[in-house]
């Protein structure tokens, strides 16, 4: 049978935290999945974590995607092109605690949904031990986007969504930088009327490793979507040039 999820995982020495990552999904997610590990070169460790214990994740097809550009977006993008399923999710590699939402976040998509928001802040989610400048700038966004520009969901800067094939298809990505493609995709989603879920997740400040979110760098690229969430509440902009074909998404 062919497989209805493919899980995109960008990875960068994670190493110390995939297996217990993959093992969840093996154990939780009920839905024919692919994993597409997404790596930026040879010498990252999590390959030979992931390659010298098969068994820890038999039931579950991984495949490894060579980035051939550098960092988290590019290594997304790759995902993106390599993905073939219907449904699309972007999951952090430090993530062995909510494998469970997958199948309810599919439910999401089969009932309409063009995205779902693995939200932290919806009753049954949690943001725990985040770093507080990153904490209250995640948190501000989230309140202005939800209650100011009406957008549709309580967690709109997550990186962990999941997409329609469609919005992969037909949406051109213009970030390129870090996670800004998930609030991108999320803002033109909305300016074109889509369906948008949530459901409640949970998040814990990682473990083993360094965070590859950069709050400051990142702002600026952040701050556009921001204006465009608002535009398509405010000014009412046109969705026309939202979409293109599927061949430019991929080339990305």
């Amino acid at each position: 049978m062919d497989h209805q999820l493919d899980i995109v995982i960008p990875v960068y020495n994670e190493g110390p935290n995939i297996l217990a990552t993959l093992r969840a999904l093996a154990l939780e997610v009920r839905t024919t999945s692919r994993v597409l590990i997404c790596y930026d070169f040879e010498e990252d460790n999590t390959l030979p974590a992931v390659r010298a214990e098969p068994e820890a994740y038999a039931s579950l097809d991984v495949t490894f995607v060579r980035n051939p550009g550098r960092g988290a977006h590019a290594a997304v993008m790759s995902g993106f092109a390599a993905s073939t399923a219907p449904i699309i999710v972007v999951y952090p590699a430090d993530d062995d605690f909510n494998a469970g939402i997958l199948d309810r976040m599919i439910t999401e998509i089969r009932s309409g949904c063009d995205v779902v928001c693995a939200s932290r802040f919806i009753p049954g989610g949690t943001m725990q031990g985040c770093p507080w400048l990153k904490a209250v700038l995640v948190r501000t966004a989230a309140f202005t986007l939800h209650h100011l520009a009406a957008l549709p969901t309580r967690d709109p800067t997550s990186g962990f969504r999941m997409f329609s094939r469609r919005v992969i298809d037909q949406i051109r990505v213009e970030s390129d930088q870090g996670f800004c493609y998930s609030i991108e995709l999320l803002v033109k989603v909305h300016r074109l009327g889509w369906r948008i879920g949530e459901v409640p997740a949970l998040w814990f400040e990682r473990q083993h490793g360094a965070s590859r979110f950069r709050v400051l760098k990142w702002l600026p690229a952040y701050l556009r979507w921001f204006r465009y969430a608002f535009a398509t509440t405010y000014l009412r902009r046109s969705p026309a040039s939202v979409t293109m074909q599927s061949k430019s998404v991929r080339a990305a």
